[in-house]
């Protein structure tokens, strides 16, 4: 009886509280319930909530809108103002997404739909998504269908995004998740998405479940040509990630819709431990994309804005693999994208058997390069009409004969470590 009496009491006095609080702040019972549960007030919303659990709750929320104007006002045809934007939502989406497991539990208790999706993203998602493990688990154990789409086409898989929701993966995958589901726009597998982001562990479970290493998205790119473009996670990470894809069967030559292989993209990013992962699986270092671009193309047309990451080890260990120099023709236009690196131009340059240097390449290169890069542009435009050494004709031989087998045959001549440096380009800022 003390008991009851007790818990009586604590319940008039939290609503009396509450009643202090709204009259203060000017708050209805919805504005009071949507507040306990944003701040994961237990007690306020076991009082507020018994009957409410699975109620829809209407947010609001200030941002920015776009609203049409006729022409004769301000002159105009539009202005971007403040207003309010409604959202749909439930108690268990709000609790889940901040992680609140003891308001979780009653709101299930009280028979709250862990499926509803009043806002488009159900309370799996939610938890997912912020990667709140004991939610998740909640949200399973009473029923929570773990292959549900959001409004955006992602199921629960996809929304574990983070390091930290690994252990929602495993968890969502123990309770019969389909690790080979698609997303509706993209296509993407949870394996593309982990191979985007750099999330290593979560592509070794879902591997590990027999999610399919080379299936394409829409784009028809590969988990392997996702973690080559990714832009998630650190570069050691996805190199891991490529080294576990290609041990579990990924085809490296495998092309997207527009015929772009895993070696583009990585050139592109200029990546060169990727560049070099790859071309040990002795991909084609000359295959064209649908534009007829070269991984060489794409490192060089890259180049300028990669200069921390050294570009030119890329361009070096695609020359020595056999890829074709450009036109010299086009040689202005290689100024244009890389006259910033000496070392690309002065490694494109040793890698012809001749080179008419043209002095209207200057007007290829801004004036405050060549300023940063006098003494070496100097040298480069005297060129013009000189005569190659004998020193470079050897070197020219035997590398074209050697041709994509440059990188693992020079390194076993019978020939000091100097000459072999030379033949490989290595200290190629030096114009021979």
């Amino acid at each position: 009886m003390d008991c009851i009496r007790s818990r009586v009491l604590r319940k008039l006095k939290i609503l009396q509280e509450c009643t202090d609080v709204a009259s203060r702040n000017n708050m209805g019972p919805e504005e009071i319930f949507l507040a306990a549960l944003e701040t994961g007030d237990l007690n306020l919303v076991q009082l507020l909530g018994a009957r409410h659990a699975d109620c829809v709750l209407e947010i609001k929320g200030r941002e920015m809108g776009y609203q049409p104007q006729t022409p004769a006002r301000f002159g105009l045809p539009g202005l971007w103002t403040l207003e309010y934007a409604q959202e749909l939502t439930s108690p268990l989406c709000i609790t889940s997404s901040r992680g609140y497991t003891g308001c979780v539990r009653y709101l299930l208790h009280r028979r709250a739909d862990p499926n509803a999706a009043p806002g488009g993203r159900s309370p799996l998602h939610e938890a997912c998504a912020r990667g709140h493990v004991d939610c998740v688990q909640l949200l399973l154990q009473y029923g929570a269908n773990p292959n549900q789409m959001s409004d955006d086409g992602l199921c629960p898989l996809h929304y574990c995004d983070t390091n930290s929701s690994l252990r929602c993966a495993e968890l969502l995958l123990q309770h019969g998740a389909i690790v080979n589901q698609t997303t509706e726009d993209t296509g993407d597998t949870p394996l593309h998405v982990a191979c985007q982001l750099g999330l290593l562990d979560h592509a070794k479970l879902y591997l590990s479940r027999g999610e399919n290493v080379n299936l394409k998205n829409r784009e028809g790119a590969t988990p392997l040509s996702a973690a080559c473009k990714g832009k998630g996670g650190d570069k050691d990470g996805r190199l891991e990630i490529c080294c576990l894809l290609l041990q579990n069967g990924a085809d490296p030559e495998t092309q997207d819709q527009q015929e772009r292989r895993p070696l583009h993209h990585a050139c592109r990013g200029a990546e060169h431990q990727l560049v070099d992962l790859l071309l040990a699986t002795n991909v084609d270092v000359n295959a064209a994309d649908y534009n007829g671009i070269l991984p060489l193309s794409c490192a060089l047309q890259s180049a300028d804005l990669q200069q921390d990451k050294r570009p030119q080890l890329i361009v070096r260990a695609l020359l020595n693999h056999g890829a074709r120099c450009v036109c010299p023709e086009a040689f202005g236009k290689v100024l244009h994208c890389c006259s910033g690196n000496p070392e690309i131009i002065s490694l494109l340059y040793n890698s012809y058997k001749s080179l008419r240097v043209c002095s209207r390449w200057k007007l290829e290169i801004p004036d405050d390069v060549l300023q940063t890069h006098q003494s070496f542009y100097t040298t480069f435009f005297n060129l013009s009409g000189s005569v190659r050494s004998l020193q470079h004709l050897c070197r020219f031989v035997l590398r074209r004969h050697f041709g994509s087998h440059c990188h693992c045959v020079i390194p076993l001549l019978p020939v000091p470590q100097p000459i072999q440096d030379f033949l490989l380009l290595i200290n190629g800022d030096h114009l021979f």
